[in-house]
């Protein structure tokens, strides 16, 4: 007997056809409403994988609207200082293929976008995330193949902007212990955590 998930034709079989209006939504390039919700986000996942086919996802944030429409076919985003492994770096070199979603606090549906991407440190793109004095090294290039809305359900079950389903003070240990635990340091949880609050106040940017 064969899995009913074991492939493509089977899942199809297995699931039924897609929702028709899920599917009429989606779009080659980004129209009013996409360029409209991207305006608005302070927060995305990017999805990438290299040529080993291991996928990767990273978070983004920032002020809203930090993602810029060039045009209805191209996004553009800094790359603001992080931990230098460049991991979403590395797959984009070897295959541009990228995903995002992007979120608005507060609503529940989310915007999904596929497309291809490349790094650039052309001035013109570095200068779009300019925060006063300080420029990013590189701007994150995307040529959009794909974008859609995505419908609420995920967020309305996880109640992920609903304030009485956040973690109480102390249900997770804090962040310096976590490192001091996994990466054997010498440091103290103290001293990380001035490291970690120093970071977090003057690195950002």
């Amino acid at each position: 007997m064969k899995d009913p998930l074991s492939d493509r034709e089977a899942l199809h079989a297995y699931y039924g056809a897609p929702a028709p209006l899920a599917v009429a939504v989606m779009k080659a390039e980004l129209d009013s409403y996409h360029r409209r919700f991207i305006a608005l986000s302070p927060f995305i996942c990017i999805a990438a994988a290299g040529n080993d086919g291991q996928p990767s996802v990273s978070p983004r944030g920032d002020a809203p609207g930090f993602v810029k429409v060039l045009d209805a076919g191209t996004l553009v985003f800094p790359d603001r200082p992080g931990n230098n492994k460049v991991e979403t770096f590395e797959h984009l070199v070897e295959n541009p293929k990228i995903a995002l979603i992007f979120f608005v606090p507060g609503v529940t549906e989310t915007l999904r976008v596929r497309g291809e991407a490349r790094l650039s440190d052309e001035p013109a793109h570095r200068e779009l995330g300019r925060i006063g004095a300080k420029v990013p090294a590189a701007a994150v290039i995307v040529r959009v193949t794909q974008a859609y809305f995505h419908c609420g359900k995920a967020l309305i079950r996880s109640r992920l902007w609903d304030p009485s389903s956040r973690v109480g003070a102390g249900a997770l240990p804090p962040f310096a212990e976590i490192l001091k635990a996994q990466a054997a340091v010498p440091e103290t949880v103290e001293q990380l955590q001035c490291a970690i609050d120093e970071v977090y106040t003057n690195e950002l940017f």
